[in-house]
Parts: structure tokens; C-alpha cells; sequence
């Protein structure tokens, strides 16, 4: 259930409330809403909700009917953002990540990080642990390829995003990393997720190749639930009957999740589609529907890429994508970084 505090409930009212709710059962988790405290009872608690509606402080009470509790917008109407220093996911700006599929070596992640920097990404994406189909492809560098990466970032001013594959990992990889990636065949990987409930840093969570959207939430709710507010979503394309492209890259999954949840909602063309020339005009569509923030492969020379090689963009298509996506976002109220230090030519 969630627990709507009335505007001026004092602090010893609230702990009242808490302390009742915990005696029903119930783990509380506290949110601040519009001018008024919010709690979630979440658990297998037991009792009448009405004996917390008449407790002083309280303004309503409001059963919950859909199982993820902490990531529905009845415990949170607003937007959640995540703020990591001045990126800012989930608010006005749309947050674009961008980077290469893995680090290769100093050379290729230097350049990568520079190009994405100068046509406006935040964030620099891209793997150090890779979790590949086959056991015989590039496993990624492990810790040295984190040191290049965040050293990288922190040349250029960029905050970073790699994965985390396993519970062993989460320490080293939080050492780096500004953001924790879940991988789409680890959303369900429940040890994994309430590990990352403990974690104080955000986390992504990529939706699962045949994942239905509740499930989806639901994985999410693993991370809240352990008390990590710092959630977000990634949209990267489902398992279909369709092989043209590597995925089909659900769209309409960006506003379904908007309605029935709070976390921001990222957008991954790359893998959506597996092809370099449908990555842009997917998340040109993906802007326009409302996603908060992109996650895009960029490589300086992806025809030679150790992984994902055929879905990374070349520098001069990424820039001429976020040209693009500048005059999109303001159309539907949102707004792009500020244009690139520097422009080159798009002949690519």
C-alpha cells in the first residue's frame, strides 16, 4: 500500500506511521512527493489499511494493485532524476551515452571518448566485462579496460557506464564506473539485482530479450526494494519472429513504461537493431516518443571492432545524429546538449 502524508504531518507523526506499518508487516520505503512525504509498504504485511488511515498525519491510503510496488507511479507521481554531478537523467535534457561496444585498447578508447564528447554525448559507454554467446569471442580487458575508460571520460569530461555481469564484480566495477549496467541476460538475475540494491551507485537495467514489460519493472523492483532509488530502464529490443534486424526495437515501450512508472526510461538503438544504418533514424523515433536518454555504439573504425562492430556508428554519423536529434527534441518540449565543440564533415 502507499501511505500519503498530509502536507504539514510532523516528523514524529510520520515515524509513528512507520513504526505502525512495520508492526503490520510491512518494509517501509520513503519517498518525498510534491510538498508531501510519501511511504510504501511493501512486503507480505497483514491488517485492516484503515487502522493507518485514521492515524494522525495521514492523508490517504491507496492499495496498490500492480506487483511492482516502488516503481509504480502510485508511490511516486513524479519523475524520478538521477543526478550525477551536473547530468542530470530523467529531467528536461535528453542524456545521451555513447562510446564503443568494448574497450579495445588506450588508442581506441581515447578517441572514441573524444569523438563522442565533441558532438555532445555525457556519458561514455562501453564494456570491460562482455558477456558474449559464444565462449571463443573478445571476453573484454577486465580492470585494465575499466582504468582506460574511466581515465578517458575523465580527460573529456564524461561521466561512464559499463556492466557489471556478476555479484563479484560490483565492488570493482563501482571503483570506475558512475553507472552500473545490467545486461539484458542478467535481468533476471535476481542475486545480482538485490546486490545492487545495496549499491549506492545508479543503475541501469537493460529489458530482457523476451521480457514482458511487467517483468521488466519487476526486475527493477529487486533494486528498489534493497533500497537503491538510483534506477533506470533501457529499452535495447525484444526476440521476435523477425530476423532482418538483431532485435525489434520496441518504441512503444518507452511511453507504456512512462505511464506506469517513475524510473527514467533510456533508449538503445544499437542493439535494437544490430545495423548501423538503422540506428539513427530508431533513435531519432526514440526521442520523439519520449525517452529520456539514448545509449549508443560509436567506434572510430567499427569494420574492425573486436565486438558489435556492424551496429557501431562512425564519429561523422553520430555527430550528424545529434545535429538531428537537437532540432526533435524541442519539438516535444525536450532539450539536447548545446551544440559540439567542433563540427566535421559527414561524409561517412
Amino acid at each position: 500500500m502507499v501511505v500519503i502524508m498530509k502536507e504539514r504531518a510532523s516528523e514524529p507523526q510520520i515515524q509513528a506511521v512507520i513504526a505502525q506499518l512495520m508492526d503490520m508487516g510491512y518494509d517501509v520505503h520513503r519517498s518525498t512527493g510534491a510538498n508531501r512525504i510519501v511511504l510504501g509498504a511493501v512486503g507480505g504485511g497483514h491488517g485492516d489499511p484503515q487502522i493507518v488511515e485514521v492515524q494522525d498525519g495521514v492523508q490517504e491510503v491507496h492499495r496498490i494493485s500492480v506487483p511492482y510496488k516502488l516503481a509504480s507511479r502510485t508511490f511516486r507521481p513524479e519523475n524520478t532524476v538521477i543526478a550525477i554531478d551536473d547530468v542530470r537523467i530523467g529531467g528536461d535534457e535528453v542524456i545521451v551515452m555513447a562510446g564503443p561496444c568494448s574497450a579495445e585498447s588506450e588508442e581506441q578508447v581515447e578517441a572514441s571518448a573524444a569523438a563522442v564528447k565533441r558532438a555532445g554525448a555525457k556519458v561514455l559507454r562501453g564494456g570491460a566485462f562482455k558477456p558474449r554467446s559464444s565462449p571463443y569471442s573478445f571476453q573484454g580487458l577486465g580492470e585494465p579496460g575499466l582504468r582506460m575508460l574511466r581515465a578517458a571520460a575523465d580527460r573529456h569530461g564524461l561521466k561512464l557506464i559499463t556492466e557489471v555481469m556478476e555479484i563479484s564484480q560490483i565492488e570493482l566495477v563501482a571503483k570506475y564506473a558512475h553507472v552500473l549496467q545490467v545486461g539484458a541476460r542478467n535481468m533476471q538475475n535476481y542475486s545480482l539485482l538485490r546486490e545492487l540494491g545495496k549499491a549506492r551507485a545508479p543503475v541501469m537495467i537493460k529489458r530482457g530479450i523476451s521480457a514482458t514489460i511487467e517483468e521488466w519493472l519487476m526486475s527493477a523492483e529487486y533494486v528498489l526494494a534493497g533500497g537503491n532509488t538510483q534506477v533506470m530502464l533501457c529499452e535495447r529490443g525484444i526476440r521476435t519472429f523477425e530476423t532482418y534486424t538483431r532485435n525489434t526495437f520496441d518504441i512503444s515501450a518507452i511511453p507504456v513504461v512512462q505511464q506506469l512508472s517513475h524510473l527514467p526510461v533510456i533508449a538503445d538503438p544499437s542493439h535494437g537493431t544490430g545495423r548501423r544504418d538503422k540506428v539513427a533514424p530508431m533513435a531519432r523515433a526514440a526521442v520523439a516518443a519520449g525517452a529520456d536518454g539514448l545509449i549508443i555504439e560509436v567506434h572510430c573504425d567499427p569494420d574492425h571492432a573486436k565486438s558489435d562492430g556492424a551496429q557501431s556508428m562512425f564519429p561523422a554519423q553520430f555527430e550528424r545524429l545529434m545535429a538531428e536529434l537537437r532540432i526533435i527534441a524541442p519539438a516535444i518540449g525536450r532539450s539536447l546538449c548545446v551544440e559540439p565543440v567542433a563540427r566535421r564533415g559527414w561524409n561517412r
